[in-house]
């Protein structure tokens, strides 16, 4: 074999080779995922069935009714301290006890202005004598009128002192401003007071304060003598109570008016400080058509639900009137006896095929 033979056969076959690579390079049609496409195609080509709750409209009654979260307040609170200062050197009351208006509490050390009270009530006899011998001269013109009006002045003076350190000695006992229960002492018999030394506090249980704030949609339904209920955290009892007085204006930031509501607490059960739920009826409903709230669908500005027909889901607009916690009446769109669709809502379309698991 000659060498243009060789090298023509060398050629041929790298070229083969050549060729063969490049073939096999090419991208292969995947039978099996071309099927799997063909089979979502013809799956997505047909239309879903949503599986949904439903509700039979029936006439009900609805209690247009708010419950909101309050605190108990003491009719009066106060803390208790002397008007002047010195050494305590009585308490007479028990922490924890009632007391009443009027009753001495406690006392300082009055020893010095007890004794310049008696010093100046020594005078008073004297000083009523020289007015009755210069008003005497008078008479006769022996003394001129203002020796006599000097006198007279003197005890004036006298008396002014006295009731002075009257006044001064009533300072140094501390009584209770009104009938209440006192609290635990901060004091002893001993401690220096000042009239800014909290002796106790006295706190009156009867009757109790009610305060609790409303948004303020419903500012306009709180009036005094509003009857209410309300209800401690165990729920065992209802409370009675009746508003009488109303915040002036609204909060700005809150977007709520403050209420308060008297309690008479009789027993003195309740105490101050408790956290209270307050339930106000403001009227009740009859033969209402009412909806779980979930279902309404908002669009637009609008309420719209889906009824349930012939198997399909068809779109209704609804005026709405009463909302409570769980559902809203319906004034307009709905009858007795209609289907509406309670789940599944935000994928409901017009028409949406849909099956009922639940029906209420």
């Amino acid at each position: 074999m000659n060498k243009k033979v060789k090298w023509g056969l060398i050629i041929v076959i790298g070229l083969g080779l050549i060729g063969w690579g490049i073939y096999s390079q090419r991208p292969r049609i995947n039978e099996e995922l071309e099927t799997t496409e063909n089979a979502a195609s013809q799956q997505s080509s047909k239309k879903k069935i949503l599986n949904v709750n439903g509700k039979v409209i029936k006439p009900e009654s609805m209690t247009d009714e708010l419950t909101v979260t309050g605190t108990l307040l003491p009719d009066e609170e106060v803390d208790l301290s002397f008007e002047t200062s010195g050494k305590i050197v009585e308490i007479n009351f028990m922490e924890g006890s009632s007391v009443k208006k009027g009753q001495i509490l406690a006392k300082v050390n009055d020893r010095q202005l007890q004794a310049e009270l008696q010093r100046l009530q020594a005078q008073v006899k004297l000083a009523e004598d020289r007015v009755y011998r210069q008003q005497a001269l008078l008479k006769r013109d022996a003394v001129s009128q203002e020796a006599y009006e000097q006198v007279r002045t003197d005890l004036a003076t006298l008396n002014a002192e006295i009731n002075i350190v009257k006044e001064e000695i009533a300072l140094t006992e501390l009584k209770a401003p009104f009938d209440g229960v006192i609290g635990l002492r901060q004091v002893s018999v001993g401690t220096y007071a000042s009239p800014t030394t909290i002796v106790a506090k006295l706190t009156k249980t009867s009757p109790l304060k009610v305060e609790f704030s409303v948004p303020e949609r419903y500012a306009g339904d709180m009036k005094r003598g509003l009857n209410l209920d309300f209800y401690m955290e165990d729920r065992l009892k209802v409370y009675k109570a009746k508003v009488y007085a109303v915040e002036s204006t609204i909060d700005q930031e809150l977007h709520q008016l403050k209420v308060r509501a008297i309690y008479p607490n009789h027993d003195n059960a309740l105490l101050p400080g408790r956290y209270a739920s307050i339930n106000l009826k403001k009227a009740e409903i009859n033969d209402a058509i009412a909806i779980p709230a979930e279902a309404i669908v908002p669009e637009m500005g609008k309420d719209k639900v889906y009824l349930f027909k012939n198997g399909l889901a068809q779109p209704v607009e609804i005026t709405t009137g009463l909302r409570t916690d769980a559902e809203v009446q319906v004034v307009r769109g709905l009858q007795v006896g209609d289907t509406i669709i309670t789940s599944g809502t935000l994928q409901l379309r017009t028409g949406l095929p849909v099956k009922l698991d639940n029906i209420d």
